[in-house]
């Protein structure tokens, strides 16, 4: 069977894309998949490099059974060459890495925004850096509904 790769990219990687890379590892675990998917996140920006998600991120996925170990990275000339999906946040996230994929000699990767999974099309996950609970909430509820899609569809 071909396996199946996916980054999820957002601009620091502590709250938004570790939220999706657990939310996908989750299902893809529940859906019996793990051996066809590889699965990661990382940050366009080197701001957070190291660091453990956002504590409210942390405390929205324990409330819907989810743990996740995930570190904070950097995206690699590598992950451009290696994984067959890079799906970001928002438009800021997605102009960063068609720049970076452009550098990149032998880029695989099909890039694109995780919300144009979303039945509900919302395109664009917000950053809940600045937010309260609730919009750790409405980024949870996204990344679930875009990563069920997206999984439906490559599966």
């Amino acid at each position: 069977s071909e396996n199946l790769l996916e980054s999820l990219v957002s601009t620091g990687n502590i709250c938004r894309s570790p939220i999706a890379e657990a939310v996908f590892r989750k299902l893809v675990t529940d859906e019996k998949l793990e051996h066809k998917w590889r699965t990661d996140s990382a940050a366009v920006s080197d701001w957070n490099v190291g660091r453990f998600p956002d504590s409210r991120a942390l405390g929205c996925l324990r409330h819907h059974g989810i743990e996740t170990a995930h570190k904070a990275r950097q995206i690699t000339k590598e992950d451009f060459q290696t994984f067959d999906h890079i799906l970001c946040m928002d438009e800021s996230n997605l102009r960063d890495l068609n720049r970076k994929s452009n550098q990149v000699k032998d880029c695989k990767a099909k890039i694109e925004l995780l919300g144009t999974y979303d039945p509900q099309k919302q395109l664009i996950i917000e950053d809940p850096y600045y937010g309260n609970e609730k919009d750790f909430e409405t980024v949870y509820e996204q990344c679930l509904r875009c990563c069920k899609a997206f999984l439906e569809k490559y599966h």
